[in-house]
Order: C-alpha cells, then sequence, then structure tokens
C-alpha cells in the first residue's frame, strides 16, 4: 500500500519532467537561437563572440556527419575553406554582391562535399578518415598553387565589405555588434534548416545507418546513397561557416585549409559532445575561450588545451553538453 503512494506520488514528477524535456528537444531551434542573440552580453568582446559563431556552425556541419552519422572526416578543413575562397573571390575578383558571395561559398563547399564523398564514401573506418584527409590536402594544394586567384601562401586580401543592405536598409558591418547580428542571422538559419533535417525521415535513417548500417540495409535504404547525401549537407554547412569567416576576417589565409583545422573541428565536436545539436557550439566556445585566455600566459597554449580535451575524453566521453543531458534526461 505504502509503495503505490509512493510510485503515485512520483510518476507526476516523473511525467512532468519527461514532458519538459521533450518540449526543450522539439523546440531545440528556438532555444539555441534565443541563446544565441543574448551571446555577446556575456563574452568578454564581441569579436570573439563572432568567431565562436563560425567555429561552431563549422563544427555543427561536421557533427552532422561524425557525430549523427558515424563517419569520421579529416577533411574538413577543404569544405571550410572552400566556402572562405569562393565567397572571398566573388567579391575581391567579381565584386559580387555580400549576399551572391555567401552563396557562392555555400555552394562552393557543397560541390566539394560532393566530389570528395563520391571519392570517399565507399570506404570505411579509419580507411575513409585517411582518404578525406589525403583529398583535402590535394584541394590545400590546388588552392596554394592558384595564386592568381587565390594569393598562395599570403592568402586572399582585400575583402572589404563596410556596408550590409538588408530590405533597403544599410548596416555598418565594421561595428562589431552589427557584425554579429549578421553572422547570427545566419547561424541561426541553419540550426533551423539542421533541426528540420533530423526531425524528418532522413535524419531517423541517417541515425539508423549510425546503429545498425546492415539493419538499415536490410531495411532497404540505400547506404550508400545516405552517406553521400549527408556527406553533402555537411559540407553545406561548412561551406556558409568559411564564407562567414572570409566576412569576418577580410582575409583567407591559406592555413585555413590545412589539416590542422580539420583536427581543431575533430576536438570541438568531442569537447561539445558528438552527436548533440547544441554540443558543437560548447565545443567552439571551450577550445576558444582556453585559446584566448591561456594564450595571454604562454604560447604553449595548445598543451594547456590537450590536457583538457584528455581530461574530458577520460572523464566526460559524452563531451560537456552531452554529458549535461545525461544529468538532466529523466
Amino acid at each position: 500500500m505504502a509503495m503505490n503512494e509512493l510510485s503515485q506520488t512520483l510518476a507526476p514528477a516523473g511525467v512532468e519532467q519527461r514532458n519538459w524535456f521533450e518540449a526543450a528537444k522539439r523546440h531545440r531551434a528556438l532555444l539555441a537561437s534565443l541563446f544565441v542573440l543574448v551571446f555577446p552580453l556575456v563574452m568578454p568582446f564581441t569579436a570573439l563572440a563572432v568567431n565562436i559563431l563560425i567555429y561552431g556552425l563549422y563544427a555543427l556541419g561536421f557533427n552532422l556527419l561524425f557525430g549523427y552519422l558515424g563517419l569520421l572526416s579529416f577533411g574538413h578543413a577543404a569544405l571550410f575553406g572552400t566556402g572562405a575562397y569562393l565567397c572571398g573571390i566573388a567579391i575581391v575578383h567579381f565584386a559580387l554582391p555580400w549576399y551572391v558571395a555567401i552563396a557562392m561559398g555555400v555552394l562552393g563547399g557543397t560541390a566539394m562535399a560532393a566530389l570528395i564523398g563520391a571519392l570517399a564514401i565507399r570506404t570505411r573506418g579509419i580507411y575513409f578518415a585517411m582518404v578525406t584527409m589525403a583529398l583535402a590536402q590535394c584541394v590545400y594544394y590546388l588552392f596554394y598553387q592558384a595564386i592568381d586567384w587565390t594569393g598562395g601562401e599570403n592568402g586572399l586580401r582585400g575583402i572589404n565589405v563596410r556596408a550590409i543592405d538588408i530590405f533597403g536598409m544599410k548596416f555598418d558591418f565594421i561595428n562589431p555588434l552589427t557584425r554579429y547580428y549578421v553572422v547570427a542571422g545566419f547561424v541561426i538559419l541553419a540550426l533551423y534548416v539542421l533541426s528540420r533535417i533530423l526531425a524528418s525521415p532522413f535524419g531517423a535513417v541517417i541515425e539508423a545507418v549510425r546503429e545498425n548500417e546492415a539493419r538499415a540495409r536490410a531495411s532497404g535504404y540505400n547506404v550508400t546513397l545516405t552517406r553521400l547525401i549527408t556527406f553533402v549537407l555537411s559540407g553545406a554547412f561548412c561551406g556558409l561557416a568559411g564564407a562567414l569567416a572570409a566576412l569576418h576576417l577580410s582575409i583567407v589565409p591559406i592555413e585555413i585549409m590545412h589539416y590542422e583545422t580539420s583536427g581543431m573541428v575533430v576536438m570541438m565536436s568531442l569537447l561539445g559532445g558528438m552527436g548533440t545539436f547544441f554540443g558543437p557550439f560548447v565545443g567552439a566556445a571551450v577550445f576558444l575561450l582556453l585559446e584566448n585566455l591561456v594564450s595571454l600566459w604562454t604560447v604553449h597554449w595548445q598543451l594547456f588545451v590537450g590536457a583538457v580535451f584528455v581530461v574530458c575524453v577520460l572523464f566526460f566521453p559524452a563531451g560537456i553538453w552531452g554529458t549535461i543531458l545525461k544529468r538532466v534526461r529523466p
């Protein structure tokens, strides 16, 4: 009798907690967007907040492939860099409007992902990681040699966007806060698009392939095509991040295509929590905050960040945001 009364007392609380969690999951894009809007208010300076948004978006695209599909790529710098370079080339060499340049960056990242994905997607495990890294280094070499278009080792300079014209209204893009909210607008759009992808039947297929490839194939799904489409979608998000990085920095350094940029996004995704919706932004924030703070004390900031990364992998294998979700999940 006492046990029945206790279960009846605890059940409503458990149901209420479960309903709250499901509602938060259903409106995750809205909640993430609200956080993005107030984020610069808690940052020490706005430029860092812009960098966190851009690299968080880059990690978001990578996490679609790595966290939700289960494929580890070491070649995403090629997608990020192609988006940045094509956006910069559209402005510097063709004097196209900023919004056309961003569209060119997204298309560039998407096309590069289709090319690399078509060559690498049939491999598995470490072979896939190595093939993507090798192909990304080929892309790095091509952009490095195209000096007339990319500036070679000096990078592409002169991406000067001083004003943003939106529906007839002009905004000063040099103003740090204006620049943040322009970038935030594209990030919020990307969050809603990703949320719709994950909530769609195709999103369920992505996770089915990750959990059990053989069962997904037996159920009639084309596993190879699913992987390729996911890789291409990942490239679109990374291309957008690269285009925004080009506008923000006014320069595209050749190092943006180096394999270190691919390794950095892996670290960000693992720090935040792979396979989580908001984890990439948490990972990007932790990584870039540590870089900015520790580099003030020592040039060997990578050693400290590496130590933090090892601690997180050992004690928080689900990542920072992933661990928080596990704790609050009913």
